[in-house]
C-alpha cells in the first residue's frame, strides 16, 4: 500500500474523531488578533498526537516543524485560525439536515482540521520528510484587521528558505492563483463641532466626511484589472442636537493588479488633500496592506495547481476553477514563491452568521489535505 492509500485509510477510519474535533474546535472563539484560545487548544491537540515539537509563536501561529533544519528549503502548509466574527463567547453551533452550522465554520475551521489530521497520521506513522522540511502550521490574522499577521511572521522568519506555500482556505470548488493585493485605512475627521441650535453654522465632521465618501465613490476605477472600493464602517458624532465634532469611517481598496491598486492610492490621498485643503483635520491611519502578486516562475506555479487539482478530483471527482483572491498566498507570492490556496469542503455563506458546510463533505476534504502534505514524505 503506497502512502496516499495509507493516508485515505487513515482519514476513513477517522473521520467521527475529526468530526467530532470540528465540533469542538468551531465553538472556540477566535477573532483576528485574539487567537490565543483556539491556539492553545490545536497546540494541546496536536502535542497529544505525539507531535513533538509543537509550539505556538509571538504572531499566535501553532507551528509543528517536521524534518526542518536550521538550513534546508522548506514547504509551508498552513490554515488559519482566526473567524471574521468579533463573538468572544463561544460560537453558536448546530448540526442539522446534513450541515454543520456556525460562523466560520467552513473559513477556515474545517480545514484546520484537515491540517490537524494529516498532522496527527504524520507523528503516528513516525513518517520523515525528505531533503525538503515541512512545516505544518494553524495560522493567526488572516481576516479583517488581521492584515496577514501570521502569514507575514512565518515568512519573515523562514521566507528566504521556502520553496512552496500552500494554505487551506474554503471551499473545494476552486483554487486561488493569483492575489488580490488591498490597501485599508481608518480615516477620522474632526470639526469645531458645537450646540446644533446655538452654534448653527459651525461644520459637521459627519457632513464633511460623507462628502469625501461621496468623492471617493465618485472615482472612475483603473481597467487594467478588477479593482474594487468600499467604505466598510462609519461613526461618529454625540447625539441628535450636537454638531458633530469627530466621525470616522474604514475604507478599502483593492486590485489584483499592482498598477491599479497605486493608482487607487494616488486618487486616495488626493481626495484627504482637497479636503484638507479646506482646513479640515483629518487624520489617516493605514490598518491594512496586502501586495498583489510578485514575479513567480510559471512553470513550478502550474505545477502547483495542477497538484491541488489533481487532489481535489481524485476526493471530489470535479474539476476546479481558479481565481483571484486576498489569502495567505500574499505575502509569499509578493515574494516571488509559488503559492495556491485550496479549499477542503463544501459549504455556503462564509462571513455570515447562517456559514454552514455540508457534512459529507469533510472527509473528501481531510483527503485532500493528506494527499497534498504527504506528497512529501
Amino acid at each position: 500500500m503506497n502512502m496516499t492509500d495509507k493516508v485515505i485509510q487513515f482519514m476513513d477510519e477517522h473521520r467521527q474523531e475529526a468530526y467530532d474535533l470540528l465540533l469542538e474546535l468551531a465553538q472556540i472563539p477566535a477573532p483576528s488578533n485574539q487567537e490565543e484560545k483556539r491556539a492553545q487548544f490545536c497546540a494541546d491537540w496536536l502535542k497529544a498526537q505525539g507531535c513533538e515539537g509543537v509550539y505556538i509563536d509571538e504572531a499566535l501561529n501553532v507551528i509543528w516543524p517536521v524534518g526542518c533544519t536550521d538550513s534546508n528549503e522548506l514547504v509551508v502548509y498552513m490554515a488559519h485560525s482566526d473567524v471574521v466574527f468579533p463573538d468572544t463567547d463561544p460560537l453558536p453551533l448546530k448540526v442539522e439536515d446534513g450541515r454543520i452550522c456556525c460562523p466560520g465554520v467552513g473559513d477556515d475551521t474545517a480545514c484546520v482540521v484537515s491540517l490537524m489530521m494529516t498532522a496527527k497520521y504524520i507523528a503516528q506513522e513516525g513518517l520523515q520528510s525528505g531533503n525538503t522540511g515541512v512545516l505544518l502550521v494553524i495560522n493567526s490574522g488572516e481576516e479583517g484587521l488581521g492584515n496577514l499577521k501570521g502569514s507575514r511572521k512565518i515568512m519573515e522568519d523562514f521566507g528566504t528558505r521556502v520553496v512552496e506555500f500552500v494554505t487551506f482556505d474554503g471551499y473545494a470548488q476552486s483554487i486561488a492563483n493569483t492575489t488580490v493585493g488591498s490597501k485599508r485605512y481608518q480615516v477620522e475627521v474632526a470639526t469645531e463641532g458645537g450646540h446644533s441650535y446655538l452654534a448653527f453654522g459651525n461644520r459637521n465632521a459627519i457632513a464633511y466626511l460623507a462628502g469625501l465618501i461621496k468623492t471617493l465613490y465618485d472615482i472612475k476605477v483603473p481597467a487594467r484589472g478588477k479593482t474594487t472600493y468600499n467604505v466598510g464602517t462609519i461613526s461618529g458624532g454625540t447625539s441628535v442636537n450636537t454638531i458633530a465634532q469627530n466621525a470616522q469611517m474604514l475604507y478599502e481598496f483593492r486590485s489584483d493588479n499592482r498598477e491599479d491598486l497605486a493608482e487607487m492610492e494616488t486618487h486616495f490621498k488626493a481626495a484627504i488633500d482637497f479636503y484638507r485643503a479646506k482646513g479640515i483635520e483629518i487624520t489617516v491611519t493605514q490598518v491594512g496592506d496586502r501586495p498583489c502578486m510578485g514575479d513567480v516562475d510559471p512553470e513550478r506555479e502550474q505545477a502547483l495547481m495542477e497538484r491541488g487539482a489533481r487532489a481535489v478530483k481524485n476526493h471530489y471527482g470535479y474539476e476546479v476553477d481558479y481565481h483571484s483572491s486576498s489569502t495567505d498566498c500574499n505575502i509569499p507570492m509578493a515574494m516571488g514563491i509559488p503559492s495556491i490556496c485550496v479549499g477542503t469542503v463544501v459549504g455556503a455563506k462564509s462571513h455570515t452568521r447562517e456559514e454552514y458546510v455540508e457534512i459529507d463533505s469533510l472527509l473528501p476534504g481531510l483527503k485532500v489535505a493528506g494527499e497534498m502534505i504527504l506528497c512529501h514524505f
